[in-house]
């Protein structure tokens, strides 16, 4: 599947899954985002900043990283950007996605896959909602890459939801 993707593209991928390792080794969820413009250029990087019991619920790395490119494009800037993220973007970083003007989604770890690694662990209850059924609800379309690299994307989560 990696095929739809040029090497710039997987090495953006593998970023996001780098800021999620990153994430893990500073105690936080293993999950991380960037947003790159349409010329491949990072604007906005964020790992998971939503660890309880001090870290707010809405800061997951896909919305904080949408958010920052917003707040650093504006608007018309974000024509053409898209969200790399180590695990696909749930209900509410999909609408953050939709809702900042990101054309475009790539993404590692399925929602699926992600939940045998977490279980019913309860800092991470998931959506059985791929962003996918999500996007296909707006008024503009949402090119939606994924899954890819699941099993380089999930060693991030060895260990941690136990």
């Amino acid at each position: 599947m990696s095929a739809q993707l040029t090497e710039a593209e997987l090495a953006l991928l593998r970023e996001s899954m780098h800021v999620a390792e990153r994430s893990r080794a500073g105690g936080a969820h293993p999950f991380g985002a960037v947003v790159a413009d349409r010329t491949g250029r990072i604007v906005a990087s964020a790992g998971n900043d939503s660890l309880p019991p001090e870290g707010d619920p809405t800061r997951h790395a896909e919305l904080v990283a949408a958010a920052s490119a917003f707040r650093a494009l504006g608007p018309e800037g974000m024509a053409g950007t898209t969200l790399y993220t180590s695990a696909e973007p749930c209900a509410m970083c999909a609408g953050a996605v939709y809702w900042t003007g990101i054309d475009r989604v790539v993404y590692a770890l399925s929602e699926h896959r992600l939940l045998t690694l977490t279980g019913d662990h309860p800092e991470n209850p998931t959506f059985s909602l791929p962003c996918r059924e999500v996007f296909a609800r707006g008024q503009r379309r949402i090119e939606v890459v994924g899954p890819l690299l699941e099993d380089e994307a999930a060693r991030a989560h060895e260990g941690f939801w136990q």
